[in-house]
C-alpha cells in the first residue's frame, strides 16, 4: 500500500491574485487579500508578484478562499488566481529552507 502525504505537515503555498475591476484600484484589491493573510496568523512573505505562506494544508486553503472573498467584497468583478504549492509526504516545508541563507 502506498504511503499518503500527512495533511498535518506544514506546506508552502504561493498565492497570486490578479483582480479585474472597472471601478476599483487593482492594488487596493490586492491589499485586501494581503490583509486576510496578515490576520491569519500564518507565517508569510509578501513578494512583488505573489505572497508565500507557511502552514497546514487545510488552514492555508481556507486563507486562499477568504482572500478571494475579500477581493470580491471590495469590488473585484473577476480574479485570476495562481497557486503554487510545495508539499512533502514525510515532513514539513519551511520558507526558511529556501530563503534563510539570503537574510
Amino acid at each position: 500500500m502506498k504511503k499518503r502525504m500527512n495533511m498535518d505537515h506544514k506546506i508552502n503555498l504561493a498565492l497570486q491574485i490578479i483582480p479585474k475591476s472597472d471601478k476599483q484600484d487593482l492594488y487596493t484589491l490586492v491589499d485586501k487579500a494581503i490583509q486576510v493573510i496578515q490576520k491569519s496568523g500564518l507565517k508569510y512573505e509578501v513578494c512583488p508578484f505573489e505572497t508565500v505562506m507557511e502552514g497546514g494544508y487545510e488552514e492555508i486553503l481556507d486563507v486562499v478562499r477568504n482572500a478571494q472573498s475579500a477581493c470580491f467584497e471590495a469590488g473585484a468583478e473577476e480574479l485570476l488566481v495562481n497557486i503554487k504549492m510545495q508539499v512533502r509526504r514525510d515532513g514539513d516545508v519551511r520558507i526558511e529552507e529556501k530563503t534563510g541563507k539570503y537574510k
